[in-house]
């Protein structure tokens, strides 16, 4: 015979009532009372029938994740992982399930966003990237429909958009300028995709460091790749193959900077004796790689929990004001940099 919330309720000596507050996590319900009704519900086996809830509620528990493309590509990058680990934290607490995407094209994925929202699949929604130019921001925008993102808006006319980022502009520039320091003046940017917004604010971030210190940015010295080891091979055979190649590069992702050492260890140049990298992100393998890399700490689990804090809040109170809010940033100096030696002058 099926446990219910009545029996629940007569093991904790409480009204019906009460045991439907807890389970719904209400803040009415005092730390005490929960803790005893929740007591009951383990020693009956009681589980709430959470799809009768969602009907009931009009609710289903449910965030859903929009990855950029493809869960095949996705996944080969640590970033979306360990974002997910930090959403998945939060929803966890409070006892929402996710929905990833799976389409394998932009347009999969927007017919997959309009199912989630027409359909009532999910209560809101984390977009896990920022497009320039994006439909399915738009869209959500458009439909008034509960969604946070990673990264930063695009559209400056979107004020009111919910958004969870670092300073990638800051950061880009903050790590060039380091590289400055060190003596290096041929330095090569490798960025992601320029479609994103995080790609167009670390090229910003690196011109302006160039400008400030009175360097001609060079068309040569700035390529697109995919941010995946590939990427970062082809990214190095452009620029090496150049008549005057970089002594220094800034790659926009870590595991794109493992092709890099890879490619640049085929082609017997060696780091940073021969060139300086350093790169975003901080995933493990940027301390495994050899040597270590001179990487910056973006604090990825924060940004999906702050993402899915965002959301919740939302879902939960749809008046709540917009927010914008900016993890903090951190350069881990390692071992793929080093000073750049001086050339003597000719006798």
């Amino acid at each position: 015979m099926a446990i219910t919330i009545k029996d629940v309720a007569k093991r904790a000596n409480v009204a019906p009532s009460t045991v439907s507050r807890v389970i719904a996590n209400s803040p009415r319900i005092s730390q005490r009372t929960k803790e005893k009704v929740r007591e009951a519900m383990n020693e009956l086996g009681y589980h709430p029938n959470f799809n009768a809830r969602s009907l009931a509620n009009q609710s289903t528990k449910t965030i859903g994740l929009v990855m950029p493309n493809s869960a095949n590509k996705t996944f080969q990058n640590p970033f979306f992982p360990e974002v997910i680990r930090g959403i998945s934290t939060k929803a966890h607490m409070l006892e929402y399930g996710l929905y990833l995407s799976t389409g394998q094209t932009e347009e999969e994925i927007f017919e997959e966003v309009q199912h989630m929202v027409q359909g009532r699949r999910v209560d809101g929604i984390i977009l896990l990237y920022s497009r320039v130019n994006d439909k399915v921001i738009s869209y959500l925008y458009e439909q008034n429909f509960p969604f946070t993102v990673i990264g930063r808006p695009y559209d400056a006319r979107m004020s009111n958009i919910t958004y969870v980022n670092n300073d990638n502009f800051k950061a880009a520039k903050t790590v060039t300028e380091y590289l400055l320091l060190l003596g290096h003046e041929r330095i090569a940017f490798i960025g992601g995709n320029l479609d994103f917004v995080v790609t167009v604010d670390h090229m910003e971030g690196y011109e302006r460091a160039l400008k400030n210190a009175g360097i001609r940015l060079r068309d040569d010295y700035v390529v697109f790749h995919e941010e995946i080891q590939e990427g970062g091979q082809e990214a190095v055979i452009d620029l090496m193959s150049l008549k005057e190649p970089p002594t220094a590069m800034l790659v926009a992702d870590d595991m794109m900077t493992f092709g890099v050492l890879r490619m640049l260890s085929e082609m017997d140049m060696k780091v940073p004796d021969d060139v300086s990298i350093v790169s975003f992100n901080n995933v493990m393998i940027s301390e495994l790689s050899a040597p270590p890399m001179t990487t910056v700490d973006i604090n990825i689990y924060s940004l999906g929990y702050e993402a899915a804090t965002c959301l919740i809040e939302k879902i939960m109170h749809p008046a709540v004001t917009p927010k914008k809010v900016l993890i903090p940033h951190k350069l881990i100096k390692r071992q793929s940099c080093q000073r750049q030696a001086k050339k003597l002058a000719p006798q």
